[in-house]
């Protein structure tokens, strides 16, 4: 009797775990990037150009609250901001390729500074990833360091002990026009 109570109340926690975890994946939202900005404030395709923050009236200062301490899940490109060789502790979350070292950067509220739970193995800046973790707006200042200098990024979110998944592509991206002095940042699909 012992053996069969001791096999129900393993199968009772086996059980109970994965209905938790279900739980859990069911609470996570799965955003995209215009969740991060103010209804009000135009898109960036809108301008035919991505968005930044020198052409918004409040310098895309204005962060969404409705996702404060949110289970999130966003995709987009990581650039790395703490590293050691290919291995990635903090990184910048941008909505398209070259966003912050090779063109003007991004609003704040489309940057999301990120500290994975687990160093990141980065094969390359901007590789398109997943980001799941707690978001938690607020301004904070990052130094990034690009081949020509150092530049200081405000982001408008944080993400900490994040889950970094990598992904094919990024839902939402902006592609840059032909005209554009940047559009070789394209990211090519495989």
């Amino acid at each position: 009797m012992s053996k069969r109570f001791k096999s129900c109340a393993a199968l009772a926690a086996a059980l109970l775990l994965a209905a938790t975890g279900a739980d859990a994946a069911a609470d996570v939202a799965h955003i995209v990037w215009k969740d991060l900005r103010p209804a009000t404030q135009a898109i960036a395709e809108d301008a035919n150009l991505p968005m930044i923050a020198a052409k918004l009236p409040d310098h895309g200062e204005t962060l969404s609250l409705n996702l404060q301490d949110k289970t999130i899940q966003l995709a987009g490109y990581a650039l790395p901001v703490d590293r050691d060789g290919d291995l990635v502790y903090q990184f910048l979350l941008v909505p398209w390729t070259g966003a912050c070292s090779h063109m003007p950067t991004p609003p704040p509220n489309q940057i999301v500074l990120v500290t994975p739970a687990h160093p990141y193995k980065m094969k390359q800046a901007y590789d398109p990833v997943a980001v799941t973790g707690v978001l938690r707006p607020g301004m904070e200042k990052s130094q990034l360091f690009i081949l020509d200098g150092i530049s200081i990024v405000q982001s408008g979110y944080t993400v900490r002990k994040a889950e970094v998944t990598s992904v094919g592509s990024v839902p939402d991206t902006v592609t840059l026009p032909v005209n554009s002095p940047w559009n070789f940042l394209n990211k090519k699909k495989n």
